[in-house]
């Protein structure tokens, strides 16, 4: 069983180990990595460097939304699709009332995703962080996790113990090691894909 402080690697997919720590990483820890890879190149201002992100961004979210659109006129299925950048990253919702892109505890969305980042990659030639959102599953989730996560550290202040979370994706534990994070305490991941699990620690 292995244990390690907040990196993951993104929805059980291989990334290359820069992605992997940007993905767990605090948001000091990012800015500063961030701030290191400025340094060591030369030639672009921020500015430029910002404008670049953008635009690929933006490329991402309209490769994305074509991709979905077509799906969608395929599976004979009702819904829109919103696109927006957030957190250094392309979002891509599609706003429906149905739950069958959702499936049970966000399978098939999750599978979704992929095939989605892969249509992605196959036309833009890079790897993609991009998220994907159906009938606001995630948001909703993210709310749950936040309250979870809000809750455990609670518990872990009354108690001055650790309390080890049930097991969760990827995804799920970046939320709740940033809400933990932001609560003043320390957490870790534990253990190996699908029982991977977030303990959080005592100060």
């Amino acid at each position: 069983m292995s244990t390690e402080s907040t990196t993951e690697v993104e929805n059980g997919t291989s990334v290359d180990e820069t992605t992997a720590a940007t993905t767990e990483q605090s948001p000091a820890e990012q800015s500063g990595a961030g701030q290191s890879g400025a340094g060591e190149k030369s030639g672009e201002s921020g500015a430029e460097k910002k404008s670049k992100a953008a635009s690929v961004i933006d490329t991402e979210g309209e490769v994305a939304a074509d991709y979905l659109e077509e799906l969608l006129d395929i599976a004979d299925l009702d819904g829109d699709i919103d696109t927006y950048a957030e957190s250094g990253r392309a979002q891509v919702s599609i706003v429906t009332d149905s739950q069958v892109l959702v499936g049970n505890d966000g399978e098939v969305l999750e599978a979704l995703q992929e095939l989605v980042r892969l249509a992605v990659m196959a036309e833009t030639g890079n790897r993609t962080r991009l998220m994907l959102d159906v009938a606001g599953f995630r948001e909703k989730r993210r709310k749950e996790l936040r309250d979870l996560a809000a809750d455990a550290v609670q518990e872990v202040k009354d108690s001055k113990e650790q309390v080890r979370l049930a097991p969760m994706n990827p995804f799920e534990r970046k939320i709740v090691h940033d809400a933990v994070a932001d609560a003043g305490l320390s957490s870790e991941s534990e253990g190996e894909e699908p029982n991977r699990r977030v303990i959080v620690l005592p100060a």
